[in-house]
């Protein structure tokens, strides 16, 4: 079952489900850079700094309370209220799909990161297309990292099973809930898996981040501070969520710290 028609969108709406936001200010922001707002207090809860790779799904710590409709119906997440400190401000929601911490700003040799999505058993509905080039994969920091800007020279399997390195230029003391992103190789779709991460020098602190991976789900921007924008299914693109969704929010920063982000996203079934 799906919807496909308005008149059974505007009856799923009345049947909606809640999640609410609340989320606190993350400060160290970059202007211009992603940062996570798994770690944020608020509502929801703070997430745990992962340790071993990990399925993220909707009973985790940290999303957002996504209850979904039982199958055969599909889910869709149709409605975002969103208000935020700052006078300017863009979100993200993404399905956190899998994740991995315990990475150190010290070590020069190859950290392995565990996250090959063929072998987790993430299901394929959740990954969006087969050639992987709905997923968005992240260095996340836990603990900033030393002084010292290093290079990361992160080993990825491509969409066709080939190896490639990317390069990211880490900045000095990198930030705890800051997102550097791997983008795939040039003249590759998408990226299946991160096999390793190796750092041109230590960066003088250990720290802790590790590699994060989701699917964007839907955007939304604030243009006036405290002031609630809506942005209704049209606006979202009405996209379809997976039962064992893991939603949590991501912020492209404009200023030195992300702000407060509250709201409420209302998710329908058919």
């Amino acid at each position: 079952m799906a919807i496909t028609t308005r008149d059974q969108l505007i009856a799923a709406l009345g049947q909606s489900r809640h999640a609410l936001f609340d989320k606190a200010s993350i400060s160290n922001a970059v202007a211009g850079r992603f940062y996570s707002l798994w770690r944020a207090t608020g509502q929801p809860g703070q997430g745990a700094v992962p340790t071993a790779a990990a399925i993220c799904n909707n009973a985790l710590l940290g999303a957002l309370g996504y209850a979904p409709f039982s199958a055969p119906g599909t889910n869709y997440l149709a409605w975002v209220d969103v208000a935020t400190s700052l006078s300017t401000s863009t979100l993200e929601i993404h399905d956190r799909l899998c994740h991995q911490g315990g990475l150190s700003g010290t070590v020069t040799t190859a950290q392995t990161t565990n996250l090959p999505l063929n072998v987790v058993g993430i299901p394929q509905e959740r990954l969006g297309l087969v050639d992987f080039s709905q997923l968005q994969w992240w260095l996340e920091w836990y603990t900033d990292t030393g002084s010292t800007g290093v290079n990361a020279t992160v080993n990825v399997t491509c969409d066709d099973d080939t190896t490639q390195n990317v390069v990211i230029a880490l900045s000095a003391t990198s930030r705890a809930s800051g997102l550097y992103q791997i983008l795939p190789p040039q003249g590759k779709k998408g990226i299946k898996a991160v096999n390793s991460v190796t750092l041109s020098a230590t960066t003088g602190t250990a720290g802790n981040f590790g590699l994060t991976c989701t699917r964007y789900r839907a955007g939304f921007f604030t243009v006036l501070a405290s002031k609630a924008e809506v942005f209704d299914w049209a606006a979202l693109a009405l996209p379809e969520l997976h039962i064992d969704s893991c939603l949590s929010l991501i912020q492209l920063c404009t200023t030195t710290t992300t702000g407060n982000a509250k709201g409420v996203c209302r998710m329908v079934g058919g």
